[in-house]
C-alpha cells in the first residue's frame, strides 16, 4: 500500500464535484490533508466493525461494498466507479462499518480524512447540500435493490446484475463485452444467489443466446430481452 500526497493541480482533477465549492482557503485546507491510497487486487480496504475515519473516492479500478451473511455467505451491497465516493456513512452515523469494502482490482483511492470534511462542512454550505445530494441517491439505489434482491427469481436477479453492471462500468470498445470480469462467486453475490445457481442460470442465458460467455468475459447479446426478463422477475 502506497500513501503519498497529491497538488492542488492533481487534487482538482481528482475530485472536481468536491473541489469546485471550497473558497480558496478552504482548498488549502483540503490540500494539506488529502492522500491517496493503491490497493492490490482481493485487497481490504476496510472491514465491518472498523471505526470510519475518512471519506473515500475512488480514483481509478473497481470496488465492491459486502457484507458477510450466514454461513460465511457474502452478499454485495454496492459496487464503486470512477470518481464516486464512500465509506462516510457510518461516521455521518456515529457508528462503525456495517459493510465491508475490497478491491475487485487494482485500485488508486484518495482519503480525506472526517474530521477535515466536518469541518469544511460547518463552514460551507454548498458542501452540505453535495453530501445530501450523494447520500440521497445511494439511498435510492438501496431502496431498488433491496426490492429487486428480495422479490424477484433467479433469472430476474441475475438479468438486473448484468444490466446494472453494464450501467455502472459500461462496455468494452466492442460495444457488448461487460467491462468488468467477475468470478462466479461475486456474480452470484451480487445477485443474491448461490454460486451453482448462477452458473447454471448464466448457461441457459447463453443457451437462449442473451449472451455469450468467454471466460470470465460477459457478452450481452440481447440486451432487450434481459430488460425484460429483469422486469418481469
Amino acid at each position: 500500500m502506497v500513501k503519498k500526497e497529491l497538488s492542488e493541480t492533481e487534487i482538482a482533477e481528482s475530485i472536481p464535484d468536491l473541489w469546485q465549492p471550497l473558497t480558496d482557503a478552504q482548498k488549502d485546507y483540503l490540500a494539506q490533508n488529502f492522500t491517496i491510497q493503491k490497493y492490490k487486487k482481493n485487497e481490504t480496504i476496510y472491514c465491518e466493525g472498523e471505526t470510519p475515519k475518512h471519506l473515500m473516492c475512488l480514483l481509478k479500478g473497481k470496488v465492491k461494498i459486502y457484507k458477510d451473511g450466514v454461513g460465511g455467505r457474502s452478499q454485495i451491497i454496492r459496487v464503486i466507479k470512477d470518481k464516486e465516493y464512500f465509506a462516510y456513512r457510518a461516521y455521518f452515523a456515529n457508528e462503525n462499518f456495517v459493510t465491508a469494502a475490497a478491491a475487485f482490482e487494482p485500485c488508486t483511492i484518495c482519503l480525506i480524512p472526517m474530521t477535515c470534511i466536518v469541518k469544511l462542512l460547518e463552514e460551507n454550505a454548498q458542501l452540505g447540500l453535495f453530501f445530501i445530494r450523494q447520500l440521497s441517491i445511494d439511498l435510492g439505489i438501496s431502496d431498488e435493490r433491496t426490492v429487486s434482491l428480495t422479490q424477484k427469481h433467479i433469472r430476474g436477479r441475475l438479468a438486473e446484475s448484468l444490466l446494472f453492471l453494464k450501467d455502472t462500468y459500461g462496455l468494452e470498445e466492442d460495444e457488448c463485452t461487460l467491462s468488468i470480469y467477475l468470478s462466479r462467486e461475486d456474480l452470484a453475490n451480487l445477485s443474491n444467489m448461490t454460486t451453482s445457481n448462477a452458473i447454471r442460470t448464466l448457461s441457459n442465458f447463453a443457451s437462449e443466446k442473451l449472451i455469450i460467455i468467454d471466460g470470465r468475459k460477459i457478452k450481452l447479446i440481447d440486451e432487450e430481452k434481459l430488460k425484460k426478463i429483469s422486469k418481469i422477475g
